[in-house]
């Protein structure tokens, strides 16, 4: 005897599986972030003032953190608003999403390079890194738009007004800037910093009015 599947209905969502999947990832991403903040090395001999001269010599750690972090919540918040509006999923839009989170979990490592190495000669190689991470996030954000988009069979029904928005949003704001951030990191690494700090300011006041 043969069970069928009762037929979809029209506002049936089927991505629950991949939500779920993806924001495993991201919380797992957002919590190796802490492990860049590391302790001031003892010195001899160990005083109150020494261990605040330690602390405070860590700045490079504390940017590079609070920077990721809130790039990497503002792309789950992103992420989280792109699949309401989605309510199917085929391969092309799985191995788009699959291709976001890849560099979601990259964001660790160019944090990393940044806490270690922003007070080096090395500062501008480093941001170019970091900041070239988010072109490429920004262009795998476009993607997963692009493939959910792509006929509209996916979407839930009247969102393609929404989603044309957030696509202008990748091309206008997100990916010529984090374009730019890289461009200029070599010669003026605390520019390119500024800019990637910014974006992340924008989109959560973005975010929160509407």
């Amino acid at each position: 005897m043969t069970v069928s599947n009762p037929p979809e209905s029209p506002g049936e969502k089927e991505t629950g599986r991949l939500e779920a999947f993806s924001d495993g990832v991201f919380s797992i991403a957002m919590t190796l972030l802490v492990l860049e903040l590391q302790l001031p090395k003892p010195s001899a001999p160990t005083t109150a003032a020494s261990v605040w001269q330690g602390l405070a010599n860590l700045w490079p750690s504390y940017f590079a953190f609070v920077t990721s972090f809130f790039t990497v919540l503002i792309m789950w918040v992103n992420h989280h608003g792109i699949f309401r509006l989605i309510r199917r999923t085929n391969a092309r839009l799985m191995f788009a999403n699959g291709f976001l989170l890849l560099l979601v979990t990259v964001v660790p490592f160019p944090t990393a390079l940044v806490a270690t190495y922003l007070k080096t000669p090395a500062a501008g190689a480093v941001c170019t890194v970091y900041s070239g991470t988010f072109v490429i996030a920004s262009i795998a954000y476009t993607l997963v738009l692009v493939f959910a988009s792509s006929g509209g069979h996916l979407l839930v029904p009247n969102s393609s007004r929404e989603v044309k928005r957030k696509l202008r949003d990748c091309y206008l704001v997100g990916l010529p800037l984090y374009t730019l951030a890289t461009a200029v990191a070599s010669f003026i690494p605390a520019l390119s910093l500024l800019i990637c700090s910014g974006l992340w300011i924008y989109w959560c006041f973005a975010s929160v009015e509407r």
